[in-house]
């Protein structure tokens, strides 16, 4: 399913010559009101606003008064991301990864999740991470997947704090370190991950007290710093 927090998005891009048609299509949406969301969405987005036509492309990914129409998403997702909008990037990128409306293309998923992620975009820099860690599309490399993982971890993105853990608990791309697979896991724990409590708990297995200890005081100073302190 495609991710992302549309009400967020809705508030950042509003433009002052299109807030009504926003406002009323959100207030649309939230009501259910599919049909007349994407109705005012299209009157934004035929006139090129990028925002507007990366919800067009979402409704029609997830079949939201519309037929569930991968290729039609695609076609929206592309309009909104050749004007730079990192999240119809980031759509294009998972499209291209599962073959959705189009043939699967991991070279491609890589390029549109680059785009993104170099535009700060958390779940691209996680799903690039990925992409590198399992070599699809890219030549594998476990220490640029590290690198895109603590990019999106440091960024509060739960998943991304998952797998970083996996990488210093496996020793992938890093030195293996249980004090700070278990500190990655302790972090993305707090978002209610079930399998970040249960790696943690695996970790936890093989450490001292002392180690743990450890961990947890990392873990602390890492979510206190905003995430300026994690090393």
């Amino acid at each position: 399913m495609v991710r992302f927090v549309i009400a967020a998005l809705c508030s950042l891009f509003i433009t002052a010559a299109l807030a009504g048609d926003y406002e009323d299509a959100w207030a649309a949406y939230e009501r259910k009101d599919y049909a007349t969301a994407l109705k005012k969405w299209q009157s934004a987005a035929q006139q090129g606003n990028r925002d507007a036509q990366l919800f067009i492309g979402m409704m029609y990914s997830e079949g939201l008064g519309v037929i569930q129409d991968y290729k039609e998403a695609l076609r929206w997702y592309l309009l909104a991301a050749k004007q730079g909008n990192d999240k119809a990037q980031y759509n294009l990128g998972l499209m291209y990864s599962k073959g959705e409306g189009v043939a699967q293309d991991y070279k491609e998923a890589v390029r549109w999740y680059r785009l993104a992620a170099a535009q700060g975009d958390d779940e691209a820099q996680n799903n690039l991470g990925v992409m590198y860690q399992n070599g699809r599309g890219v030549a594998q490399d476990y220490k640029e997947a590290v690198r895109w993982y603590r990019l999106a971890a440091k960024q509060g993105l739960a998943l991304a704090q998952y797998n970083l853990g996996v990488m210093y608990g496996e020793g992938r791309g890093v030195l293996q370190d249980h004090i700070r697979a278990h500190m990655w896991f302790n972090i993305a724990a707090v978002s209610g991950d079930k399998d970040s409590v249960k790696n943690r708990d695996i970790v936890a297995s093989k450490m001292t007290a002392q180690q743990i200890e450890q961990a947890q005081r990392m873990a602390r100073e890492c979510m206190s710093s905003n995430f300026t302190k994690c090393d």
